[in-house]
C-alpha cells in the first residue's frame, strides 16, 4: 500500500533519500524554501512541492507552516514526517506534535537542536561534557566564570555547523560579547574551552538499536575552518581501533540516553589532554559537508538511502537491516576556490572515490585500503588546495543556503 511521506528541508539536500522513498513504492511530498525553486531536486520523485518564504536564512514562519499542513491533512493521510536539515528538525516535530504524527516530537527533539539542552540531558546523565552554563543571569554567569577558567567557547544554542560561535579568551572580552547580543542572548550558552582532537560518529538507529555506526577523526575541526578559513578534513577509522572503540562507548550511551527510536545521527565528540572522550553535540540527520560521501566509500553504506528504507520498514512494520558491502577507509577534503570550476589535475590519484561537483569549491573523496594512503593524500591535497586554489572569506554569523 502506497505511504505518504512529507519532507522538510529548508536547504538542498535530501536527493538520494527522496529518490530512495520513491523507488519502495511512496509518495513523496516536499516542503522547502522559495529560494529553492531552481535547485536541482529529484523532481522525478517528487509528487507534489510546496514553498515557504524565509523570514532570514533557514527561519520559516512556524504558524504558517503548522496552518499550511492542514490543507495536506485534509487530503492525504499523511504517514510520515522527515526534517532532512538540522532547522528543519523543530519544523518537523512541531508537525508531528500538532497533527499526531509519529515520530520525534518536541520534547526528544530539543535534545539533537538546542545545545544547552542537550549538555543538560549529557550532564544530568553523568556523560563527560565540556563545563557549560546558560547566560540568562549575570550573578550565574559571573560565578561560572570564577569557577572555570577562560577561554571559552561562546555558541548559539541552535544554529547548525559552528555558525556564530565565537572564543573568547578574558572577561574583558567576555561582557561587551554578551551585552552586543542584545534581546537574543538567550539564545546562547558559554562553555569551556577543551582543546583535543575532535570525533564525528555517524549512525543508523532502528527501535532504539544502533543498526550502523561509522567513526571518523576531524583533521581540521568545523569551527577552525569556519572561523580561520582553510580546508577542512576527515577520514574514517577503524572500527577496532582503540579510538573507535571510545567513541562507540560514549556514543551508544549519549543515544540511549537521549531517547531517539529511529533514524539518522551525526555526532560529535572530543578527547581532551587528559585522554577522556567528551560529548559536544548530536543532531537527528544525515552529518552535512558532504560526510556520507565519505561514509559510503569507505562502507559502502548509502546514509541518505538507508535512512529512507528505515522509516519504509518502520511504515510497513517489517525488519530492517543494513550490510556493509565493504571495509575500506575513506577521506574527504572540502575547501573554498577562487574559480567556479577549479582546476585538479594535479589533485588526481587512484584512491580519489570522485571529485565533489561544487561550485566555487574542491571537494574529494578518497577510499583505499590502507589508512595511511588517506592521511598522505589528504596530506598533499592539502597543501595544494592552499597553494594553487584556496579562497578565504571572513566567517558567516549565520550559515547560508
Amino acid at each position: 500500500m502506497e505511504k505518504t511521506i512529507v519532507c522538510i528541508s529548508c536547504y538542498y539536500k535530501g536527493y538520494d533519500f527522496m529518490d530512495e522513498c520513491k523507488k519502495l513504492g511512496n509518495k513523496v511530498i516536499l516542503i522547502t524554501s522559495e529560494n529553492l525553486k531552481e535547485r536541482p531536486w529529484p523532481w522525478h520523485a517528487i509528487d507534489e512541492v510546496y514553498y515557504m518564504p524565509e523570514l532570514e536564512p533557514s527561519v520559516w514562519n512556524l504558524d504558517h507552516l503548522v496552518q499550511g499542513f492542514a490543507y495536506l491533512m485534509k487530503n492525504h493521510q499523511i504517514d510520515a514526517v522527515i526534517a532532512l536539515d538540522d532547522f528543519d528538525v523543530e519544523k518537523a516535530a512541531m508537525i508531528r506534535e500538532t497533527y499526531r504524527i509519529p515520530g520525534m516530537g518536541q520534547t526528544t527533539h530539543r535534545y539533537f537542536r538546542d545545545k544547552l539542552a542537550m549538555r543538560q540531558q549529557a550532564k544530568d546523565n553523568g556523560i563527560s561534557v565540556p563545563e557549560f552554563s546558560s547566560i540568562f543571569n549575570d550573578a550565574k554567569l559571573h560565578q561560572f566564570t570564577q569557577d572555570v577558567p577562560g577561554p571559552w567557547v561562546l555558541k548559539p544554542r541552535s544554529e547548525a555547523s559552528a555558525s556564530g560561535i565565537k572564543k573568547i579568551n578574558s572577561v574583558d572580552e567576555l561582557w561587551p560579547a554578551v551585552e552586543n547580543l542584545g534581546d537574543e542572548r538567550y539564545k546562547f550558552l558559554l562553555e569551556s574551552f577543551k582543546p583535543g582532537d575532535v570525533y564525528h560518529v555517524d549512525c543508523l538507529v532502528y527501535n532504539k538499536e544502533i543498526v550502523f555506526s561509522c567513526y571518523s577523526k576531524y583533521l581540521s575541526p568545523p569551527m577552525k575552518v569556519s572561523h580561520e578559513g582553510g580546508v577542512f578534513r576527515t577520514k574514517t577509522l577503524d572500527k577496532n581501533s582503540e579510538e573507535a572503540r571510545g567513541l562507540n562507548e560514549i556514543n551508544r550511551e549519549v543515544l540511549t540516553k537521549f531517547g531517539i527510536q529511529n533514524g539518522a545521527t551525526h555526532s560529535e565528540y572530543i578527547r581532551g589532554t587528559d585522554g577522556r572522550y567528551y560529548f559536544l553535540e548530536t543532531s537527528s540527520r544525515v552529518g552535512g559537508a558532504h560526510i556520507p560521501d565519505m561514509v559510503e566509500a569507505a562502507t559502502g553504506v548509502n546514509i541518505w538511502r538507508e535512512w529512507a528504507k528505515l522509516e519504509n520498514a518502520l511504515l510497513d512494520g517489517t525488519q530492517y537491516s543494513v550490510e556493509e558491502t565493504q571495509k575500506l577507509f575513506g577521506g574527504l577534503i572540502i575547501a573554498l576556490a577562487k574559480d567556479k570550476h577549479p582546476d585538479t589535475r594535479n589533485l588526481q590519484s587512484e584512491e580519489v572515490e570522485k571529485f565533489l561537483p561544487i561550485d566555487y569549491h574542491v571537494g574529494i573523496v578518497y577510499k583505499s585500503d590502507d589508512s595511511e594512503k588517506i592521511q598522505q593524500r589528504l596530506d598533499e591535497a592539502a597543501t595544494i588546495v592552499t597553494e594553487q586554489i584556496l579562497n578565504i572569506l571572513p566567517p558567516k554569523s549565520k550559515p547560508t543556503s
